[in-house]
């Protein structure tokens, strides 16, 4: 059953919707960590101040830092889904053409604008 119609079960349409206890809601695990379903609807920690970072240290010495930041590069880097070649071709002309048309519009405008100045002071 998913949300909305356990919502509509609760308003009376039918059905009884149970609590969601520790031991019914569902876990992800979310970059290597266990969040649960009411961290992710933002529910947990509300009211709470968001932790303050000034006055910390860094953890580990530059050189660990540097290499986990570029594990978590490549980590992100791994999500990102690329275009195959049909889209970056399509993509590339796209871009060509608004970029050649920008070009004419202030081509013409700098052209108009000229002619003016020099028709009014020459």
């Amino acid at each position: 059953m998913n949300e909305r119609m356990a919502r509509a079960a609760g308003n009376g349409l039918g059905g009884a919707v149970r609590p969601a206890t520790a031991a019914t809601r569902r876990v992800r695990r979310t970059a290597g960590t266990a969040v649960s379903v009411d961290e992710l609807r933002g529910d947990a920690g509300k009211g709470r101040p968001t932790p303050s970072r000034e006055g910390r240290r860094p953890q580990g010495s530059p050189i660990v830092r540097v290499l986990r930041f570029l594990r978590e590069v490549v980590a992100e880097l791994r999500k990102v889904i690329w275009p195959d070649r049909k889209e970056q071709v399509t993509y590339t002309i796209v871009v060509l053409f608004f970029v050649s048309l920008m070009v004419a519009l202030v081509a013409a405008l700098d052209l108009a604008f000229a002619k003016g100045v020099f028709y009014l002071f020459g």
